[in-house]
């Protein structure tokens, strides 16, 4: 089964930079939605001495952090099931090393969504692995709303409401 394609997609892509304690977002293409490598590419791209990190949501069905870092790149990705519907989720699980889930997308419906990477990707910048993994496991709320809470425990949940409305989310 072919997944689905960023130009198939909703969603938003943003790299977010923290330097000198202040946050900055700047939207990223949308292909990012699509593309694991570009999403890099573009992150990579900001070379700041501060952090960097890109905040996806694909479809308000699941979220990804992509982390460059001089070691490699570090992932997270709130549900591994989407890997079955979606080509960044598929490759962000053979980033990972992670098969994809052998499961029937006609029960998909009914598998209860489950993260992969690492839960204390933001743990350094004042997000707790404890915190990810509540946010995570808050199954009634959309990828949108688990990206907005983590923009308010990390402190710039203004700047991402900002950014969103300029991008008309």
């Amino acid at each position: 089964m072919a997944g689905a394609r960023a130009d198939e997609v909703d969603g938003f892509a943003i790299a977010v930079v923290r330097e000198d304690g202040k946050w900055t977002l700047t939207a990223l293409d949308s292909n990012s939605l699509g593309d694991l490598g570009e999403t890099e590419n573009l992150l990579r791209g900001l070379r700041s001495a501060g952090a960097v990190f890109g905040l996806l949501d694909v479809d308000d069905e699941f979220f990804v952090v992509v982390r460059p870092s001089p070691s490699g790149t570090k992932l997270f990705i709130s549900d591994a099931t989407a890997a079955i519907d979606y080509d960044i989720a598929a490759d962000v699980l053979e980033v990972l090393n992670v098969d994809i889930p052998d499961i029937d997308p006609d029960e998909l419906a009914d598998v209860e969504p489950w993260e992969e990477g690492d839960l204390a990707i933001l743990s350094d910048l004042g997000l707790p692995d404890s915190v990810m993994s509540v946010i995570v496991g808050d199954t009634d709320l959309y990828a949108d709303e688990q990206i907005g809470m983590i923009a308010a425990r990390l402190g710039f949940a203004d700047e991402l409401s900002n950014t969103l409305e300029r991008l008309g989310h």
